[in-house]
């Protein structure tokens, strides 16, 4: 089950059954079950204090995730900025909710296992994501 949460931004998320549907599709087609998935939209603020408080990071960032996963079943946090979101679709000259999706099913590959540490594991990331949005579009 994928639950959506809003915390200190007034960001309205569209489409929500079809990104539901689509995070099921993503973990079935890696051969995953999709368990409980709390997607948390945030602000810059809010996620430089749970970067603080748990990660000991003192940055902002995208995306945060706590994975919770166990015996072939994808379950966690995602803590998403919409902030930072916005900045980095100007930033690459992208779409907003395209930029949006992308940091979304991000924090899913990571749940899925996906690491993005080296340069080979940000382009498999990457690849990855990028089937995925192409497969978000067919929905």
């Amino acid at each position: 089950m994928v639950s959506y949460y809003f915390t200190d931004t007034d960001f309205k998320l569209r489409n929500k059954t079809k990104i539901k549907n689509w995070l099921r599709l993503v973990a079935e087609s890696e051969i995953f079950t999709l368990g409980n998935i709390s997607v948390i939209f945030c602000s810059d603020n809010y996620i430089l204090d749970v970067n603080q408080k748990f990660l000991h990071h003192d940055y902002y960032t995208d995306i945060i995730t706590f994975d919770y996963s166990e015996n072939g079943r994808i379950s966690g946090d995602l803590f998403i900025s919409v902030d930072t979101v916005r900045e980095n679709s100007v930033e690459y000259g992208t779409d907003f909710e395209d930029e949006l999706h992308r940091v979304i099913v991000h924090g899913v590959l990571h749940l899925i296992g996906y690491d993005d540490h080296t340069d080979s594991q940000t382009r498999v990331m990457r690849s990855k994501e990028d089937y995925y949005l192409s497969l978000y579009e067919l929905l």
